[in-house]
């Protein structure tokens, strides 16, 4: 069976405990050029099995599918929640709020109280003394640059309706993000100790050790090696040769949501004092390959 967008799902499901189901990636069956129709390419789909020249692709366990499904859904909900704090800093540049440029955090507890009372206070006259009680902790010893920051503001009805919603929206989904994240939790329970073994690497932590598992699952005999492995998340550098000339050796579109994850925790890790091992390896690399390439060359230390 040809893989097309979410169609394939649903007859995978109905037929897998049935018979062994062969799903394949159309790249790899694509029949050669002509009158193209269903049918036909039904009949070259089965020859090319029947030639046992079909590869089939990598179809986890129903458990990690569902595992899978739940933390796909909390990656969007996270590019979402980055999405409206976005929108947010737009409309702080355009009101004149320059605090993200002070504190490390432009939605910390300090950032957050300052936008809240300059809310209240749209037309530009703010009470001085009470912004710097909101201030906290670090952030105090920034006072004076916290004040400069915001003086001269003025928001207006849109950017404050605008600047309200998207704060809402994302609280909102804080709480889906952490709903999902609880879920993911109790659904792997059973492989409680292949998180523990993952999370005992620098860079990552129990939550991207389930997410890693939610993408690979737990049965790594379905690869051939640590190179087919590495090639399917995406982090191998493609081989594009023609007539001896090399053309782009870029690391490939697969892994979409594997690779950038696995690419976080190498950034955590090549930050890691505690075990610095993969801190020197880095180094290391980006003196001769540079930041991007080493940072990748990590990752697939880490996967592999």
């Amino acid at each position: 069976m040809e893989s097309t967008g979410k169609y394939w799902v649903p007859v995978f499901n109905y037929l897998e405990s049935d018979i062994n189901v062969c799903l394949t990636h159309p790249k790899y069956v694509k029949a050669i050029k002509g009158k193209k129709t269903d049918k036909k390419d039904s009949k070259w789909i089965a020859d090319v099995f029947k030639m046992d020249m079909l590869k089939s692709s990598f179809i986890p366990p129903k458990e990690i599918r569902e595992l899978r499904e739940v933390s796909r859904y909390r990656h969007k909900l996270v590019c979402m929640k980055l999405s409206e704090k976005n929108r947010v800093q737009n409309c702080m540049t355009v009101s004149n709020i320059g605090i993200a440029s002070v504190v490390s955090d432009p939605f910390g507890k300090t950032a957050k109280d300052i936008i809240s009372y300059l809310l209240e206070h749209t037309d530009g006259n703010f009470d001085e003394q009470a912004c710097r009680e909101l201030i906290q902790k670090r952030a105090k010893a920034k006072s004076d640059e916290i004040i400069e920051s915001i003086r001269g503001y003025k928001i207006e009805e849109d950017q404050s309706l605008k600047m309200g919603l998207a704060r809402e929206h994302m609280e909102y989904l804080a709480e889906l993000i952490a709903k999902t994240e609880k879920d993911l939790f109790i659904r792997i329970l059973p492989h409680m100790e292949m998180v523990n073994i993952i999370s005992d690497m620098p860079g990552m932590n129990a939550l991207s050790a389930t997410l890693v598992i939610a993408e690979i699952g737990v049965n790594m005999d379905i690869f051939e090696s640590s190179k087919h492995f590495a090639s399917w998340a995406g982090l191998s550098p493609a081989n594009n040769e023609s007539a001896g000339k090399k053309k782009s050796n870029r690391v490939s579109k697969a892994g979409q949501y594997l690779k950038p994850l696995l690419v976080q925790c190498a950034l955590a890790a090549i930050r890691s004092k505690k075990n610095p091992y993969f801190a020197i390896k880095y180094q290391r690399i980006k003196k001769r390959r540079g930041h991007k390439k080493a940072v990748i060359a990590i990752a697939r230390m880490m996967l592999a």
